[in-house]
């Protein structure tokens, strides 16, 4: 097979040129300001892994994008969660609805789904954590410990990362014990009663073990008040973590690096607010909230969420000679997430004259338990003119969940005034829904990056492929608090619905680049990626639905000028996708409850776009970054089993056409200490919530900024002060950061969270 990238030669020359002039009006500028003066200082080198290698980012050909531990600092990013203003304008960020306990995570259109609630679903960009992956998307909200970087990978890593991976990988890296003795603590205290604590020590080497711990807690209370006294307000939190990290090198041929991490996250919902009404008779206290509301129209009984998660991870390397090492990446992780949704009571005040004391505020209380165990072999080296990555991987995966909801209101005869009901009327028996999940993935894989002695060894390629084979068990046990019904042909048939599906794929890349010079390479490549199939516990029959597909071809150019005092990285990619998985959602006459059914879309997807990331030095100590994505999403038809599986337009979610973010960071020695100051702007531009709706977003653009006053000598053994004043939207902006719409109900929506601001002192030995 030909890789599609050789039908795009005209696009690569274009981008090449494009390149090559910039880099010439940039040097030509030079001349003219800094003729005979020496270079200003250059831009930071930046060490990616998303090779299983550590290399250059302008020597790696992939798009990638990469936040280290100061960007994270001057954004104020405590979890991935904060990512969702657009820092990484690829990287779609968004919070499963109104609740915040389970992130949805998409790149290039490509990843996202409506219900990430799903012990049987898969999201379709990896997240992975030292070399780990994270199975669901419950946990993903929890803080970070340590980070060194994260490394965003785009498009499909179907090769090297592999599982559920058509979309991208987000890698993120934590800071390893070092083995001389250390300490940096940090506390802060912010608006809305926030505050802060974090110490990471590392502890001497001895007997050749080195020892980090790395502890953190982080609250707040919520954005929106919550009227009924003594309930918590919504949009808040409460994150605390515990990491022991050991590492023991005997040899400088042989590693071992053990980590044990604990972590509690505490979350209320996000806000929904009544944008506009429907046709449905609604009470007079559901008043229309077009702004962020300060205050909910109903008080509601409300409890945090609470996630908790635990970890171990075990990597061994050796280094078997000169140019071989062999890598052991082991991990057995278990998560636990209580969620309980009372939001949406507030626009869904619907009234009935006919039952005038009836009860109402269905509050969601859903619980979901994994366990995971992963085992990952790598082999990394190189001979003459080759360097190679083969390896095995093997993943275990045990999930159930169970749902109820029940009612927590009750009108009065006029819809006027509601009572609290303790405990909740119930609906159905509880639970009102359960089932559970087991996946076995097996997969194997190779790649190679062959640089002949031609062209002064300027010119490489690489050939790779992944083996994958999914496994996936499980059953649907209750659906409204009793045993599932099947309407077959012959009757209904009660009893557990059973899944027991096998799926195999192959992933096979291919990538040309050539180095036009050492600060210029270009490169063309073809990749493919999968998410896995499975089952959507929400329906009512546990409806299979079948893997998803992803063919992408992607064109790039890396480079530097100025004496490396400005870095231009472009990117334009098209790809298409097969059998997308999409959610269908709707109430059901009787039920007390919806259902959701995923089926797979007819015909091909596609999406096409543009990326760039820009540095520029500008004088020493004065830096610009941009970045800018392009999205171009298109989606076939889907058959929609709530109209008889009729054939329906379907939307890409959480997918902006454009995005952009722009940054600003200066350093200046003041008087022994440094000073820092950093602003970063956000842009977004409207996309569709739900791949059933065609309603739209509102714009976004988000400004964050932070100053630090640091290096303050507070005494003769090193110790060293910084004091930073922070805000996460600054101006305060507001938008609609989820929007839906019924002919019943009118529009709904949830605003982004208001500007927020903090004060912290950090304190390094």
């Amino acid at each position: 097979m030909t890789p599609p990238f050789v039908k795009h030669s005209r696009t690569l020359a274009i981008c090449t040129l494009l390149a090559s002039l910039t880099s010439i009006s940039f040097a030509q500028e030079s001349q003219l300001k800094d003729h005979e003066q020496a270079p200003l200082d250059a831009l930071e080198r930046v060490t990616v892994t998303a090779q299983k290698r550590a290399g250059d980012l302008q020597k790696t050909p992939i798009s990638i994008s990469v936040l280290d531990a100061q960007d994270l600092e001057n954004r104020h990013v405590q979890s991935l969660a904060d990512l969702s203003d657009g820092a990484i304008p690829s990287l779609r960020v968004q919070r499963f609805f109104t609740r915040t306990s389970a992130l949805v995570i998409n790149m290039r259109g490509i990843g996202a789904m409506t219900d990430p609630n799903q012990p049987n679903r898969d999201q379709g960009v990896g997240i992975y954590i030292d070399g780990v992956y994270q199975g669901r998307a419950q946990g993903l909200g929890a803080a970070l410990f340590d980070v060194e970087r994260i490394e965003v990978a785009k498009g499909p890593q179907g090769t090297l990362f592999g599982r559920n991976t058509e979309g991208g990988a987000v890698s993120i890296i934590t800071r390893k014990p070092s083995g001389e003795f250390g300490m940096n603590a940090s506390a802060g205290v912010s608006s809305f009663g926030g505050y802060k604590g974090e110490g990471h020590i590392d502890l001497p080497a001895f007997h050749d073990v080195s020892l980090k711990i790395d502890a953190l807690t982080s609250s707040r209370d919520g954005t929106v008040i919550n009227p009924l006294i003594g309930e918590s307000n919504f949009n808040s939190y409460d994150k605390r973590g515990l990491r022991l990290a050991a590492r023991w090198t005997p040899s400088p041929e042989f590693s071992a690096d053990y980590a044990y991490d604990n972590s509690h996250d505490g979350t209320t919902p996000s806000y929904l607010q009544l944008l506009t009404r429907g046709t449905q008779a609604m009470s007079p206290l559901a008043a229309l909230q077009t702004d962020r509301a300060i205050s909910a129209n109903l008080g509601v009984p409300q409890q945090m969420s609470i996630g908790e998660t635990n970890g171990n991870t075990l990597v061994l390397d050796w280094k078997l000679a000169t140019n071989l090492e062999l890598k052991s990446i082991s991990s057995y992780r278990q998560l636990t997430q209580s969620q309980y949704d009372n939001a949406g009571t507030n626009p869904y005040t619907i009234f009935s004259p006919n039952a005038p004391t009836a009860t109402f505020g269905r509050y969601s209380q859903a619980n979901f338990w994994q366990s995971q165990s992963s085992e990952e072999l790598q082999l990394i080296g190189s001979v003459p003119q080759v360097a190679f990555v083969a390896g095995a991987f093997y993943y275990r995966e045990a999930v159930r969940d169970t749902a109820w909801t029940p009612n927590s209101l009750q009108w009065n005869g006029s819809a006027t005034s509601y009572t609290v009901l303790v405990p909740p009327a119930p609906t159905s028996p509880f639970p009102d829904r359960a089932s559970n999940a087991q996946t076995d993935s097996l997969a194997a894989y190779g790649q190679a990056t062959w640089t002949p002695q031609v062209a002064d060894g300027r010119a490489h390629l690489t050939l790779g492929g992944r083996y994958s084979e999914d496994r996936k068990q499980g059953e649907l046990t209750q659906v409204n608090g009793a045993l599932p019904v099947i309407n077959a042909a012959a009757g209904p048939i009660v009893g557990v619905i059973p899944l027991d599906k096998t799926w195999k794929h192959f992933d096979p890349l291919a990538v040309l680049a050539y180095d036009v010079t050492p600060e210029l390479g270009v490169y063309g490549r073809w990749s493919t990626g999968y998410k896995a199939g499975g089952a959507n516990s929400r329906s009512y029959t546990y409806r299979v639905f079948d893997p998803e597909s992803v063919s992408m071809t992607e064109l790039g150019v890396k480079s530097e000028f100025l004496n490396r005092r400005a870095r231009v990285n472009l990117a334009v990619f098209t790809g298409t996708v097969k059998d997308a998985q999409i959610d269908f959602n709707a109430m059901i006459v009787g039920s007390p409850r919806g259902t959701l059914e995923t089926t797979n879309a007819t015909g091909t997807g596609r999406t096409k776009g543009v990326e760039g990331d820009f540095s520029l030095l500008l004088s020493r100590g004065l830096t610009v970054t941009a970045s800018y994505t392009y999205t171009d999403m298109t989606l076939p038809q889907a058959p929609n089993p709530f109209a008889n599986n009729a054939l329906t337009a379907v939307y890409a979610t959480n997918t902006p056409a454009h995005a952009a973010s722009l940054a600003l960071d200066y350093n200046r020695d003041i008087a022994g200490a440094k000073l820092h100051a950093h602003v970063d702007g956000n842009y977004s531009g409207a996309y569709h919530s739900s791949s059933s709706d065609p309603t739209f977003t509102d714009t976004a653009f988000v400004v964050n900024g932070r100053v630090a006053l640091g290096d303050i000598q507070l005494d003769a053994y090193g110790a060293r002060l910084e004091v930073s004043l922070w805000s996460r939207n600054l101006l305060n902006e507001q938008h609609v950061s989820y929007k839906s719409y019924s002919a019943a109900m009118g529009y709904t929506g949830i605003f982004n969270e208001p500007r927020t601001y903090g004060l912290e002192a950090n304190i390094r030995y």
